[in-house]
């Protein structure tokens, strides 16, 4: 085995990891990936050692590490953190009812840079953001503020591959959707990255030279309601909406704030490092 398919076997090994929760075992790691059980246990080994999973009680397997606690906040070091970032998602996810995030555009990608959420309402985790662009909300706020010749070339790029039953795979109908978020300035996905999952997000801009600059947004999370029930995403549509536009507000303010670039840990529902 070559170095590099070392590496990307070990990351392959840490994603399943991270998506079973609470603890996933060898066996079923080598299952879901297909690899011969010797194998698993040599990267699940080399990645105990490095402090990127550990192991847990026998009937549990193995769960992450504490390094990627770390790895996570540099990441978001390098991105200016709006001042009361914890607080203002705490309001937002209370308002809404829903769990919340605040996501930084960087180049064509996405980072999370923090969430507020609960057992009861909690927000997806996205591993990987090329190739999920067009179907998540947040990802159709990037996409309708790029220019065609940008955005095609993210589309070239990911393809529009289907994640979930509703996922748009149609440039046409893509660019039809992104035409109405663009007169919305508000974005939707309607359980299109997962099936039972549907997104709202509201655009995060900060003033330029050359005029308002897409920098991020804010979004809420809740289930996939059969004939728009009591919860659905239709059911409380203002209620969401409000709750998203006023934290996207709140936050474009903070940004201007020129100590808005170091962690915020302060005020109800802060988001802690580490």
């Amino acid at each position: 085995m070559s170095a590099l398919s070392s590496v990307h076997r070990a990351l392959q090994v840490l994603e399943v990891v991270a998506a079973a929760g609470d603890g996933i075992s060898a066996k079923a790691v080598a299952r879901r990936l297909e690899y011969n059980l010797s194998t698993t246990y040599h990267l699940l080994d080399s990645l105990v050692t490095d402090g990127y999973l550990v192991r847990l009680e026998a009937t549990r397997g193995f769960g992450l590490g504490p390094k990627l606690p770390a790895l996570h906040d540099r990441l978001v070091a390098q991105l200016p953190v709006p001042r009361g970032l914890g607080g203002i998602l705490g309001e937002v996810h209370g308002h809404a009812g829903a769990g919340a995030l605040y996501a930084a555009f960087r180049d064509d990608d996405v980072v999370v840079v923090g969430h507020d959420d609960c057992a009861e309402h909690p927000v997806p985790v996205i591993s990987q953001w090329r190739g999920a662009l067009h179907a998540t909300a947040v990802g159709k706020l990037w996409l309708a503020e790029s220019g065609a010749p940008a955005r095609r070339a993210i589309l070239d790029r990911d393809g529009l591959p289907s994640h979930a039953y509703r996922t748009m795979t149609d440039v046409e109908a893509l660019e039809r959707e992104l035409d109405g978020v663009r007169r919305r300035d508000l974005a939707v996905d309607r359980g299109e990255f997962r099936e039972r999952l549907a997104c709202m997000a509201a655009p995060v801009r900060v003033p330029s030279v050359e005029g308002p600059v897409l920098v991020g947004a804010v979004a809420v999370a809740v289930p996939v309601v059969p004939a728009g029930g009591p919860g659905s995403i239709a059911d409380r549509r203002d209620r969401l909406e409000r709750a998203v536009r006023e934290g996207a507000r709140r936050l474009a303010v903070a940004l201007q704030d020129p100590v808005s670039t170091g962690w915020d840990d302060g005020g109800p529902g802060a988001v802690q490092r580490g």
